[in-house]
């Protein structure tokens, strides 16, 4: 694949109004980009779903069974917590790099080297304490990549292409995630073995994203002076022009904790709910999860470049929101079986449509491209953050309610929160 043109990285600040300062120019742009984005999200995120999914908690029952379920959710708080922190970190760490592979790169071939190992010395654990400590490194690591790769959209890909570009990043995702608890699967009586091919796909994300998509020296790009100022500036999320910044980051905090907070209930839902038996339930789990995945696929194919075309993201994010929670108002009103499959319908749709656009959407509305990677960062907290907290609330209102009802209640009131803060943004259209 041929490489971009060697301009410095990264671009340096927006351009707002008033400002004649001269804006670095936006490097050629080419599509092996979006292909090197979508197979290497489909690397990385593949063994993280996988591994956390279905293969932890099997190597978590083979090593300490009588604490698997307190285990499970104990590793999962604990990566998340991490990923806040580390994906910031290593997001900033990238801005200020400076080497002759460009700011990205070294980060996001480190990250690949140290997650994968830390993730086949987690298939080979034998005691909680060592299970612990190299999920904990992985989860680090794994940010290293994250953070760098998903700058690149804001380093190399223009306004115009954003929405294509985000939407063929965001299809990598959610064939990634789902494909991978179905290969997962395949090793539920040998953990370590499955995790070990996923520690090789892991590293392997940074190897294709490479060799397709290689960067060229930023050497020569000015940087600060080192000095506790600039450290401190380096760190601390934006100040100066970041309203819609922090509606962006608000709104998706809103749309993933009410997105979550049905989701990761579904059996619980089925079961006590609707009253279905198990064998019941884990077949509308299956139905449920093709759908979401065709109508996510559709979807987001459609999303991304219709976003392009009409020069608009504020429609499609809005409407995602609005979208699920429409789909939540089936299973609220008739607790039957078929009511869960049209959410699933709904949710397809949504997060198809959400996950193509989001990305353009964030970018878009970065107050420094300069230190675009540490920012997205921080919007990335918003995922964590609301895949952390949506199922809490979904347990909080059950536990003091007794039933699901206005948990469904809840998850929609957070999802017309993320409309309305969404709505709230003024320099994306």
């Amino acid at each position: 694949m041929t490489s971009i043109n060697a301009t410095p990285e990264p671009l340096g600040p927006t351009q707002v109004d008033g400002d004649t300062t001269p804006q670095p120019r936006m490097p050629d742009f080419k599509w092996s980009l979006a292909i090197a984005l979508f197979l290497g999200g489909v690397l990385w995120i593949a063994p993280y779903v996988g591994s956390i999914a279905v293969l932890m908690p099997a190597l978590v029952e083979d090593i300490a069974p009588d604490q698997k379920v307190a285990l499970v959710g104990t590793l999962g708080i604990a990566g998340a917590a991490l990923s806040l922190i580390s994906n910031i970190i290593f997001g900033a760490l990238s801005d200020a790099t400076r080497t002759r592979f460009g700011a990205r790169v070294p980060w996001i071939v480190g990250g690949a080297i140290v997650s994968a190992a830390a993730l086949f010395m987690f298939g080979t654990a034998t005691s909680v304490a060592t299970l612990a400590l190299w999920w904990c490194i992985y989860m680090t690591a794994l940010n290293a990549i994250i953070a760098p790769m998903v700058a690149e959209i804001s380093d190399r890909v223009p306004t115009e292409r954003r929405g294509s570009v985000s939407g063929i990043y965001g299809v990598g995702m959610l064939i990634g995630g789902t494909a991978s608890t179905s290969l997962a699967a395949l090793f539920i009586s040998t953990p370590s073995t499955g995790i070990t091919l996923f520690a090789v796909m892991t590293l392997l994300s940074a190897v294709v994203f490479v060799a397709i998509a290689p960067r060229t020296s930023n050497i020569d790009a000015a940087r600060e002076k080192v000095s506790a100022g600039q450290i401190v500036r380096t760190f601390r999320p934006p100040t100066k022009g970041a309203r819609d910044f922090y509606l962006a980051l608000f709104g998706k905090f809103f749309l993933v904790a009410g997105t979550y907070a049905v989701s990761n209930y579904q059996l619980y839902i089925l079961t006590d709910y609707i009253q279905l038996e198990e064998n019941g339930a884990a077949k509308v789990i299956a139905i449920n999860g093709i759908i979401a995945l065709v109508t996510g696929l559709v979807f987001g194919f459609l999303s991304g470049p219709l976003s392009d075309k009409v020069g608009r993201r504020k429609p499609f994010v809005i409407g995602a929101a609005l979208v699920v929670a429409i789909g939540m108002i089936f299973p609220l009103a008739m607790p039957v079986a078929w009511a869960m499959v049209a959410y699933a319908v709904f949710l397809g749709i949504g997060q198809g449509t959400f996950t193509s656009v989001d990305q353009a959407l964030n970018v878009d509305v970065l107050p420094d491209a300069g230190s675009a990677a540490k920012d997205l960062g921080i919007l990335n907290v918003a995922n964590s953050g609301g895949q952390i907290l949506g199922p809490v609330i979904m347990s909080i209102v059950v536990t003091v309610t007794g039933g699901y009802a206005l948990g469904f209640v809840a998850a929609i009131v957070l999802l017309i929160a993320a409309a309305i803060t969404l709505a709230g943004i003024k320099s994306v259209k």
